[in-house]
């Protein structure tokens, strides 16, 4: 095993740890890859592809599919700070299982339901497991390789490209297989997978030991809120984010509309899937390589030239000139983004900027989809939401050059104001 990701000495001896001594590298990643598969792509992304055929099985508007989209950036909002709270107090493996378990209820929710307050209150269900599931498996596998926290980041992250992957090629054949039924067993296909990936997190995810977590997070909270470098990341970090959460709910009804078949439709999603899988991984070697900074200014360009493709070009190849730029970059963003956050701060208090910055994307993206949905219903066509998804994106492209230069050699806390 190399050093860099040779176990720290010790575990977690509390309730949440059932082994006595760390499964291999490799198992605790896999798992770790697990969660955000269930947790991002299965209760948040994945949500775009159902929602054609989930929309015209119950008769929502747009309007309305936007609104289930609020309704899981509202319970990711709710508890986001919250689960860093708990994960503090009780440990992340149960913060994780118990994140994983409410994903799973609200998916069989989803499979079983009709009736419209039914289904925002299961889609607010699904925030609030993504919320006690993605973060504090990001903070756990850093714990456990705080030398490799990109690689480990990246690493994970590519469960996003995998689940696309699977989910892309999943929900068109499902509905041409079951019909209008397909999308209630999309669903259950989720919750027997949440399920499955609780059980996996109590076997193979145990907690790193650290007995000073507690009082380290509470060093330095304000001066945190009032660093510039800090906020001017949770921007970018909202924008990238809100806008990577709209296309994701809507780009591929977009495409339906602009005459592409569901079949060649979810193919371009699986290959960005495919994509994003080694997205996160060569993102950040580019960044360790050239600075993140760079990186982050390349890479929100390339988001906001993929953005606008479909805009001038609503054709198939305008859409798969989309997806391809979109699935070898946004995966990797994030990632660049997540590791200057916890550049940006001590190493201390790497933690709760994270929680930070991720806070200013959950506001973001409590508002974005709605808005999104109400844009189309109102406008009649998908254009108008995507030009202002651009102009954002264009927004953040300037945010980015206004980061601090990289620091080589160590991390110094930025500029408080």
């Amino acid at each position: 095993m190399p050093q860099a990701f040779a176990h720290p000495q010790g575990i977690s001896t509390g309730m949440t740890s059932i082994r006595k001594s760390p499964p291999p590298v490799w198992v605790m990643l896999a798992t770790g890859l697990l969660v955000v598969v269930v947790a991002l792509v299965f209760a948040r992304l994945a949500y775009g592809l159902i929602l054609p055929f989930m929309r015209e099985s119950l008769g929502l508007n747009y309007q309305q599919a936007g609104n289930l989209g609020t309704a899981a950036a509202l319970g990711y909002l709710c508890l986001i700070m919250a689960s860093g709270v708990f994960a503090a107090r009780w440990g992340g493996q149960i913060t994780i299982v118990i994140g994983v378990l409410l994903t799973a209820i609200g998916f069989c929710g989803l499979s079983l339901s009709s009736h419209y307050l039914l289904l925002v209150v299961w889609m607010t269900l699904l925030g609030f497991g993504t919320a006690f599931s993605y973060t504090p498996t990001i903070s756990l596998l850093v714990g456990w390789f705080p030398q490799r926290r990109a690689a480990v980041i990246g690493a994970v992250n590519s469960g996003a490209g995998i689940g696309m992957l699977l989910v892309g090629a999943m929900v068109p054949y499902l509905q041409g297989a079951f019909g209008d039924s397909s999308w209630r067993l999309a669903w259950g296909i989720f919750a027997l997978a949440g399920m499955l990936t609780a059980a996996a997190v109590l076997l193979f995810l145990p907690n790193p030991a650290a007995p000073d977590a507690v009082q380290q997070q509470r060093t330095g909270i304000k001066a945190i809120y009032r660093n510039r470098e800090v906020i001017r990341i949770g921007l970018l970090y909202a924008i990238i984010g809100s806008t990577y959460v709209v296309q994701a709910i809507f780009m591929y009804s977009f495409a339906l509309a602009g005459g592409l078949s569901p079949v060649v439709a979810g193919r371009l999603a699986a290959m960005s899937g495919i994509l994003s899988i080694f997205s996160g991984p060569l993102c950040g070697a580019l960044a360790d390589r050239f600075g993140r900074r760079r990186v982050i200014q390349l890479l929100v360009f390339a988001d906001l030239i993929g953005t606008g493709i479909p805009l001038l070009w609503p054709g198939l190849p305008g859409f798969a000139l989309h997806y391809i730029i979109i699935g070898a970059t946004m995966s990797g963003l994030f990632t660049v983004v997540l590791a200057t956050t916890t550049e940006a701060v001590s190493a201390r208090e790497a933690s709760i900027a994270v929680s930070y910055v991720t806070m200013f994307y959950a506001v973001a993206q409590l508002i974005c989809p709605a808005a999104a949905g109400l844009v189309i219903e109102r406008s009649g066509g998908f254009s108008s939401a995507f030009t202002g998804s651009v102009v954002l994106i264009a927004v953040a492209f300037i945010l980015s050059w206004h980061m601090t230069p990289d620091r080589l050699g160590g991390s110094q806390p930025a500029k408080i104001m």
